[in-house]
């Protein structure tokens, strides 16, 4: 299903989140499964069915990440549940380097410090790679689908890496 359909929104990266907030609270008053308490057991099912649907369709065009799974999927490059890795080599190295620094963290004199500087280098970092997968995914060509799924595999694992500062952040400090 193209979630972008359902929603009546034009695909794209870029999605206005409060009308697609708006969008969804319009979808669910008129499924809600409530308006269905005096139907048939096949109609309470479909609106509960169309319920989760919305529900799935919205978590998914809210969260960029998955929107630009779903922008794949629509052009026939399904990575949502693969365990496919990059294979960019100075993105490699850069792992590296960052998970040495999350590392450190802790025997550093100034963690604060570290800590804000890692966060920084991630979202400039992030910052690159969505600017990159916006232009691909926009694109028609079978390339740059191929190439936005290695975008999109970056950052899943920026958000990974992102969870382990916030996790390494809330050891030091809590």
């Amino acid at each position: 299903m193209n979630y972008f359909e359902l929603f009546d929104l034009t695909p794209s990266f870029d999605v206005d989140t409060a009308e697609l907030a708006s969008r969804y609270r319009d979808l669910q008053r008129a499924v809600h499964p409530d308006k269905f308490a005096n139907a048939s057991e096949q109609q309470k099912l479909l609106a509960i069915s169309r319920t989760a649907q919305i529900n799935d369709a919205f978590q998914t065009l809210k969260d960029p990440i998955r929107r630009a799974e779903h922008m794949l999927a629509l052009k026939g490059v399904d990575i949502s549940h693969e365990t496919t890795t990059v294979k960019d080599t100075a993105f490699l190295m850069q792992q590296m380097e960052w998970r040495e620094a999350l590392e450190e963290i802790g025997q550093s004199g100034d963690a604060q410090s570290d800590i804000d500087e890692l966060d920084v280098s991630f979202a400039a970092y992030r910052k690159q790679v969505t600017e990159l997968l916006r232009n691909q995914l926009h694109s028609s060509k079978e390339a740059d689908a191929i190439a936005a799924a290695d975008q999109v595999r970056k950052l899943k694992f920026m958000a990974k890496l992102q969870d382990e500062l916030q996790r390494a952040q809330d050891a030091l400090f809590d």
